[in-house]
């Protein structure tokens, strides 16, 4: 199971932390990321990492304002948002998969979905 929270409506450049609470087992291969999904517009790879993997993977339009970061003991993962633009305006959801050879930058090889957050900024 997993809930995500964090999310709000916020100016261009504001900055926004979003939190996953991951319930049930990881394992070392295991895979958790974070997605997002604007109006009208398919599912978006935002950020994601292998569990045991200290680098996790940015799409383009993220890399060097999002940060990826995870607490094993709370078995929870953050992705903090800075400098966001309107065009980073959707719902984010974080998900998480079984160990798989898959990318971990496809939507559909993730197992298990959170509820989604919205994020809205405005210029």
């Amino acid at each position: 199971q997993l809930q995500a929270s964090g999310g709000g409506s916020v100016q261009t450049g504001d900055s926004l932390r979003l939190s996953c609470a991951v319930s049930g087992r990881t394992f070392s291969n295991s895979a958790v990321g974070w997605f997002r999904q604007a109006p009208g517009k398919g599912r978006e790879f935002v950020a994601a990492s292998i569990w045991s993997s200290s680098t996790p993977n940015y799409a383009d339009s993220v890399k060097g304002r999002f940060t990826f970061s995870r607490d094993n003991a709370k078995n929870t993962v953050y992705l903090q948002m800075n400098n966001l633009q309107p065009a980073d305006t959707a719902v984010y959801y974080c998900a998480a998969r079984r160990p798989k050879t898959t990318s971990i930058s496809l939507a559909f090889s993730f197992d298990y979905w959170g509820q989604g957050t919205q994020v809205t900024v405005s210029s």
